[in-house]
């Protein structure tokens, strides 16, 4: 028990993961963790080659038990991970592709630092308020964006009656006006 506790992320166990004995040569990864009793670490660290990561189906307390050392990182998976904020995912400077659908999520503004974000998916998510669409504004290459499953499909927001003229396609697409994709289609059909 101690010894896996104090060498959980270790180099000696990336390498069992990834089955490599050169961590420089590992450019994917896909593991379920549990940050709750487990710290990653720094883990990054010994994998300067990462470009993709896969946390779905993981336990992830917040976006920062990750560690500072992702910044390298293009594409992370974060899909029903339990994660309810956002808070440190500005540390992934280099992401292209977002996918943390299924979480608890309501609050996008972390993601405004995201220069390079081109695919989000937050499908499923608590996302009650369209004006959180406004954030990903700032994300000027974001070109393919989900978000069924949602509050902000049926209604503006929490406080608001659903309204039959309310068409959500078309506020996202006001909000975001570069956007290619919503929801899989056109973001010019609505």
């Amino acid at each position: 028990g101690e010894l896996l506790m104090d060498e959980h992320l270790s180099p000696r166990k990336l390498k069992v993961l990834a089955g490599v004995d050169d961590l420089q040569q590992v450019k994917a990864l896909e593991m379920r963790v549990d940050t709750r009793e487990i710290s990653l670490g720094n883990f990054g660290v010994h994998l300067p080659n990462l470009r993709e990561l896969k946390l779905n189906n993981s336990l992830l307390v917040s976006v920062r038990d990750l560690g500072t050392s992702l910044s390298h990182l293009c594409t992370l998976w974060m899909v029903r991970c339990g994660l309810s904020d956002l808070d440190g995912i500005s540390l992934f400077s280099s992401l292209k592709e977002l996918y943390i659908a299924y979480n608890n999520i309501s609050d996008l503004s972390q993601l405004t630092w995201l220069d390079h974000l081109e695919v989000l998916d937050l499908e499923g998510n608590n996302i009650e308020d369209i004006n959180q669409m406004q954030y990903l504004q700032l994300c000027c290459k974001l070109s393919h964006l989900t978000v069924e499953g949602n509050l902000i499909c049926l209604k503006p927001n929490a406080e608001s009656a659903e309204e039959t003229d309310y068409n959500y396609r078309a506020e996202v697409k006001k909000l975001i006006p570069h956007l290619k994709y919503l929801d899989r289609i056109p973001a010019s059909q609505t």
